[in-house]
């Protein structure tokens, strides 16, 4: 069995428990818990989620379902309703593995013996290493992984820090260039890194973790000059060291610095920390100037559960905070982690799933609001993947937008496209132009258009069958390479739509300019009407935007039409197409064809 192994250390703790019997240990190993044990999972002082911990005393060894609390704090209220013992405090022996297959004792065992018995050396700590007859093993399942905890042997704390007192002035010289940072004089992250491993020898019973820098540091650099940067830095380690709640810091690199602090709640840490950074948001050099700061908290269970890494998870939410003129205080999740993993899986996995042919397209028809009949549709990209469950695009687009691989997502969903137009012509169905979405990512390739119509006309399709679809957020960036695009696509007779239209900021000032044959409506505009919430302003707005489209000799379509009564305020409105829910959902191309065969 392959573990991802890892070590934390545990501190003294209150385990409340219950007994399983036979139906809650089953229920365990297919990943449900007592309803008496998840009520407390994330509460304040909680250092886990609840899970098998199997216990060896002088009793035997007992199986129980229980959740770990912090001892000893009065403002923790502790469980009233279950058992208790004292644990106490130890490293642990971390082995994670993903739920491929189903958990069962014989499972368990196996990941616990494979800790117990490798010879590979811990990859951070070699002297920490497992216990043979692990009085204490803790299993716990959650999401879509499995972790199992293995007691190690005790490690006295002078076998864990090799503590050197520098005695003449060039062991004084060296220990001070390795520790501490030559401009502010504060420590660096040489010395604050094993304390966040050896936390528990150094009297602080656990913590939270907070990573951050200085926003836009470069332009005090460059504006006010090094020296003015180096007080600031100084000024930061200052006010770090004067804080009783801020057990250790570091400046870690440039603008970059790290603090272990006190386990508060989540609103108590927010607050503390605002109030820490609007202090430092003073610049004595220049009162018009404010200092803002990008900050990423760790919670005390996460920094706990994380060990060594710990500081990965601080940068992790720290890089989310993209504002300017703010300073933001950003916690760290799991789910922050579990979708930097996701997004590591599906970005292996592309070419592979290319080459199986895992992508689908489904089809939304578009009606005519007057006759209700088929008058195109858009195709929109699912994913079967590896070949079980279909999922759905919020889950791989955007990663593919942000790596760029979202260009080999368009050119599937045109070649398809193209596929069933090409073979629906030979079968003398009924054609309409389907619309494909144009991802703005790509909005930077010279060769562009020339590229889509070497894949359209490799089909022999008319170039007037396919409808490229430009969000209206796409032409922000580059605006006048984006009419250029869009001119070059309707020379070819491509046809061109605005999706999303209304979502922005400049619309009205984009129609004037941009070629589009077709303004999409977006659904939040539809969401309003012909509903018990509609609103005069509901009605003015989308009567508005059809008979702005309307002069503009533009086609109207309106998209997310759920109900009757939204359809008819459309038809009266004018608007000329109608794509949602009422009419039709996304459909396989299996029966969009069929749509088209009772078309005929």
């Amino acid at each position: 069995m392959e573990l991802l192994r890892n070590h934390i250390y545990k501190p003294k703790r209150l385990l409340y428990y219950i007994v399983p019997n036979e139906e809650q240990m089953k229920d365990f190993y297919n990943g449900k818990l007592p309803e008496c044990l998840v009520k407390y999972d994330g509460k304040f002082g909680t250092y886990d989620c609840p899970g098998l911990i199997r216990v060896t005393d002088e009793n035997g060894t007992r199986e129980l379902l229980g959740i770990e609390f912090r001892a000893d704090d009065s403002s923790i209220e502790y469980p009233d309703d279950l058992e208790c013992i004292e644990l106490g405090g130890s490293f642990m022996i971390t082995g994670l593995f993903t739920k491929d297959t189903q958990i069962d004792a014989e499972l368990i065992q196996q990941g616990i013996d494979s800790i117990i018995n490798d010879d590979k050396e811990n990859p951070f700590r070699k002297e920490i290493k497992p216990k043979v007859d692990s009085p204490l093993v803790q299993i716990y399942t959650y999401e879509n992984k499995n972790r199992i905890l293995v007691q190690a042997v005790d490690i006295p704390k002078d076998k864990f820090f090799k503590t050197v007192e520098p005695v003449t002035d060039s062991e004084k010289n060296l220990y001070n260039a390795a520790f501490h940072d030559p401009i502010t004089g504060h420590f660096n992250w040489n010395y604050l890194k094993p304390i966040i491993s050896g936390y528990a020898y150094m009297d602080v019973q656990d913590f939270a973790f907070v990573h951050f820098d200085v926003k836009d540091f470069n332009t005090i650099n460059l504006v006010y000059g090094h020296d003015i940067a180096n007080q600031v830095l100084t000024r930061i380690t200052k006010h770090m060291s004067d804080k009783d709640w801020i057990y250790f810091s570091a400046r870690c690199d440039n603008d970059n610095f790290a603090m272990m602090i006190k386990d508060m709640s989540i609103e108590e840490t927010k607050k503390t920390l605002e109030d820490f950074f609007a202090e430092l948001s003073i610049f004595p050099e220049d009162r018009h100037y404010n200092i803002y700061y990008r900050v990423g908290v760790v919670p005390m269970r996460n920094c706990l559960l994380s060990g060594d890494r710990v500081s990965d998870a601080g940068k992790l939410a720290q890089r989310l905070g993209t504002k300017i003129n703010e300073t933001e205080i950003i916690f760290y999740t799991d789910k922050m982690h579990n979708d930097l993993d996701w997004a590591k899986k599906v970005k292996a996995y592309l070419e592979v799933a290319i080459e199986n042919d895992e992508f689908l397209v489904y089809l939304q028809p578009k009606y005519d609001s007057s006759c209700e009949r088929i008058r195109g549709a858009e195709a929109l990209i699912r994913w079967k993947y590896q070949g079980k469950e279909l999922m759905p695009p919020f889950r791989f687009i955007p990663i593919f937008e942000k790596d760029g691989s979202i260009s080999k997502i368009d050119d599937i969903v045109l070649s398809k496209v193209c596929s069933y137009l090409k073979k629906w012509k030979e079968e003398g169905l009924p054609l309409y132009p389907i619309s494909v979405n144009l991802s703005r990512k790509r909005m930077g390739d010279e060769n562009l258009v020339n590229h889509l119509t070497k894949i359209v006309d490799s089909y022999g399709v008319d170039h007037s069958l396919i409808d490229f679809e430009l969000t209206e957020s796409a032409a922000y960036e580059n605006q006048d390479y984006m009419v250029s695009v869009m001119l070059e696509l309707k020379e070819r007779d491509f046809k061109v739509s605005m999706d999303d239209f209304g979502t922005g900021y400049s619309s009205l000032s984009l129609l004037t300019v941009m070629p589009i044959d077709t303004l999409k409506i977006d659904k939040s505009f539809v969401d309003g009407i012909g509903t018990p919430k509609e609103t005069y302003k509901d009605r003015a707005v989308i009567k508005h935007i059809i008979s702005m489209a309307t002069a503009l000799n533009l086609t109207c379509l309106a998209e997310g039409a759920e109900e009757k009564q939204q359809v008819e305020k459309l038809r009266d409105f004018g608007c000329e197409l109608i794509q949602g829910y009422y009419f039709s959902k996304p459909l396989p191309v299996e029966e969009y064809e069929e749509k088209l065969k009772s078309s005929k």
